[in-house]
């Protein structure tokens, strides 16, 4: 066969398999079509597939095809992490900031430091840390990958849970907000090259002014156009970013950062999400799953991974717990809010993946990272729900 047929064998197994999994094992309560899919991708990667059928793995995701297959990926997470930019309103966290800040600091603070002590722990074995990192860069890599709440899935289990409207969905989603940030801005410090520092600034220089003639832009324009110009602001941008060395993604996240939520209509801005989700965002999984790695074994990089779990779900409870105590939140509220902002998912496996390329960290912390994201977005539903049904009674 050549690479073409390959490759569209590669994406029927890519849009039939999880979504079968997700339908026939009606697994929608526990594991989203989305946590399906990642947990699918792992499957077919080099750790499971690669292991058992060497052959069938060689022959689906050969060289040409992982190529097709990661310039798939790139864009549609360029998109996703561009949404997630626009969706961020930081009006609304600025007119709570007391509250909002508080909260917002606790829940990214208390996992984030829990974090760094696991990741201390793993410097004490080899094989986790990557060959071209620094152990701070490690340690903060992993801490802020234990804080970090995924903005667009956390809207996704709102909307299931029927809260996102609601005042407390909205409060929840002002302090994911904060945190996005933040989370942003702790990857970009990571990321600073001082060997580079020249053109990082230049960049950052040039996005500032670049950005305020876009604004002005955008808010003469319809629409319609609006949506053209989006696009060609994210491949500027997360050019620009690359070019300078703080990878695509950043500048992905800063071009929807910049703009306004109200330049789009809703309705439309959620359908695209959830067309991302559908049509492109798997291949995302899946590429994601390739680069899964258990040579160091499954049972170091289990343990491993639970032990970033609890550092996450733990640091996570507490931090809200402590806003709760301060902010003196009505009984049930702190164990809500802790674990709808404990969700993981796509945000964390995309900062994973940035500091597996850059090697901070090695293959194998990112697989544990990526099982625990998976089993962090999986507790989130069946836990939360029953608390959220006993919270309306009261």
């Amino acid at each position: 066969m050549n690479t073409t047929e390959v490759f569209l064998i590669a994406m029927a197994i890519i849009f039939t398999l999880p979504w079968l999994i997700w339908r026939v094992g009606r697994t929608d309560y526990y594991a989203p079509l989305v946590v399906v899919q990642i947990v699918t991708g792992i499957l077919l990667g080099p750790g499971v597939l690669g292991r058992f059928s060497p052959d069938a793995y060689a022959f689906v995701f050969n060289p040409a095809v992982v190529q097709s297959l990661n310039g798939i990926a790139w864009w549609a997470v360029m998109l996703f992490v561009m949404i997630a930019g626009i969706e961020l309103d930081l009006r609304q966290a600025w007119a709570h900031r007391r509250e909002s800040s508080l909260t917002a600091g606790l829940a990214l603070g208390t996992p984030l430091a829990f974090g760094c002590l696991a990741a201390g722990l793993m410097l004490l074995h080899d094989g986790w840390i990557g060959p071209r990192a620094m152990a701070w860069q490690f340690v903060l890599g992993i801490g802020m990958a234990c804080a970090v709440t995924a903005l667009p899935i956390l809207i996704l289990l709102m909307e299931k849970l029927a809260i996102l409207r609601q005042p407390i969905g909205q409060r929840i989603l002002r302090y994911a907000s904060l945190d996005d940030i933040a989370i942003w801005g702790v990857l970009a410090l990571i990321l600073m090259d001082w060997g580079r520092a020249g053109r990082q600034i230049g960049f950052l220089v040039a996005f500032a002014l670049l950005g305020y003639a876009f604004r002005a832009l955008m808010g003469r324009l319809a629409e319609r156009d609006r949506w053209h110009m989006a696009l060609i602001w994210l491949t500027v941008c997360a050019f620009g970013a690359d070019w300078s060395g703080l990878h695509f993604m950043v500048g992905a996240f800063l071009a929807g950062a910049i703009m306004d939520t109200e330049w789009f209509d809703q309705e439309r801005m959620d359908l695209l999400r959830h067309h991302v989700l559908l049509v492109v965002m798997p291949v995302f999984f899946l590429s994601t799953g390739l680069r899964t790695n258990w040579t160091l074994g499954g049972e170091a990089v289990f343990v491993a991974a639970g032990i970033l779990l609890v550092a996450s779900v733990g640091g996570k409870l507490l931090g809200a717990h402590l806003a709760g105590r301060l902010l003196n939140w009505a009984p049930g509220e702190a164990s809500l809010i802790g674990w709808l902002l404990q969700t993981k998912a796509l945000i964390m496996i995309i900062f994973a993946n940035i500091l597996l390329d850059l090697q901070v960290i090695s293959s194998e912390t990112f697989t544990a990272l990526l099982l625990m994201a998976v089993a962090s977005t999986m507790l989130t539903v069946p836990v939360v729900a029953p608390k959220l049904q006993r919270l309306r009674k009261t």
